[in-house]
């Protein structure tokens, strides 16, 4: 069973779906801490409630960008996780970091990238009339947002939407494939080829999940 450590900025929602996910038996993972960057976090009270050791490196008692980096790896590494996760983490991490975690550092994203990186993602994407929208879970890189896609969940936008309903249905898919994803990478079934996620025999229930290239095996 592998050790993951999750990082968190806010409410931390995803993160409480893996907790949950954890609590079914469905996801085969040690949640060995929940780290915020703030102190403040709601999702600290979640993560203590399920007996998750909690821990905070607030950024801004750093001058500098690359001192938050060093603090908050050094933090992580306490546990030695085998995966770290982003769970609503909303700080830009540095090369020197990501590189640390090469193919160990996943975060979800509320687009279908590499459509709408960064931010207010619902809101442009009512802007620029795209008839479906979603989320990705992806391998981090130094590139934001455009690392190598494990599986995205598509959803329609409909008539009449506005950034919260649909926020509100982009969310519920994530709460669906982030711990899908987590899986993968626990049983050993996600790897990289030539820059692109291979599944090895995906076993989904869900039409609105978009699987990445798989193989047999």
């Amino acid at each position: 069973m592998i050790s993951v450590v999750i990082l968190i900025s806010g409410r931390g929602s995803n993160m409480a779906s893996l907790l949950a996910a954890v609590d079914a038996g469905t996801l085969p993972v040690r949640i060995a801490a929940v780290l915020a960057n703030r102190p403040d976090a709601g999702g600290l009270e979640t993560a203590a409630a399920h007996g998750v050791p909690t821990g905070v490196v607030d950024h801004r008692q750093f001058a500098k960008r690359e001192d938050f980096d060093t603090a908050m790896a050094a933090a992580i590494d306490a546990f030695s996780p085998e995966l770290v996760v982003l769970a609503g983490f909303m700080r830009i991490l540095g090369e020197v970091f990501v590189r640390h975690y090469d193919g160990r550092l996943i975060n979800i994203h509320p687009s279908l990238l590499p459509t709408f990186p960064g931010l207010h993602t619902h809101r442009r994407a009512l802007d620029e009339g795209v008839r479906l929208h979603g989320c990705t879970v992806h391998f981090v890189t130094p590139d934001l947002d455009h690392g190598p896609i494990i599986v995205q969940a598509a959803v329609p936008i409909i008539d009449g939407d506005d950034e919260d309903t649909l926020a509100a249905r982009v969310l519920a898919q994530e709460h669906q494939v982030y711990p899908l994803a987590v899986r993968w990478f626990a049983e050993g079934r996600l790897r990289l080829q030539a820059g692109r996620v291979v599944l090895d025999s995906p076993q989904t229930s869900s039409g609105a999940l978009i699987a990445p290239q798989t193989c047999a095996g």
